[in-house]
């Protein structure tokens, strides 16, 4: 059964108003390939570009406080915490980004975590 459409086909809002809160926990993770010289430049913090961690864990952040501005139908989120981390991984020359959110309301965050985690991956690294 689809939810966001109602008994005429029409797009609508899901009505959570019967709904218990509970606590909510989504992460989501994305890697990021790069040759030698840019991961060494990102993991000594030499990128020309500045701190490109910190400005994609704002990026992130900001992203998952957006979620139902970025997608249709989606409610405000209550969002209680945003951790980013970010794992280097010489050997394959990858940066692993981890998005974790956190709410106690009435619906996921998953898509909070999943619009945390893709602005990280796009953000300028």
């Amino acid at each position: 059964m689809l939810t966001h459409f109602n008994k005429d086909g029409k797009a609508i809002m899901v009505d959570v108003t019967e709904k218990n809160e509970t606590k909510r926990e989504a992460i989501t993770s994305g890697k990021i390939f790069m040759n030698f010289e840019t991961f060494q430049k990102v993991k000594d913090g030499t990128i020309e570009k500045g701190d490109v961690l910190g400005v994609a864990r704002v990026a992130g952040i900001m992203a998952a406080k957006k979620t139902s501005d970025l997608i249709p139908m989606c409610h405000p989120l209550f969002i209680t915490g945003v951790d980013i981390k970010f794992i280097l991984n010489e050997e394959k020359l990858m940066i692993e980004a981890r998005a974790t959110v956190k709410t106690s309301w009435k619906n996921r965050c998953r898509n909070g975590s999943f619009d945390s985690g893709n602005y990280i991956i796009v953000d300028d690294i």
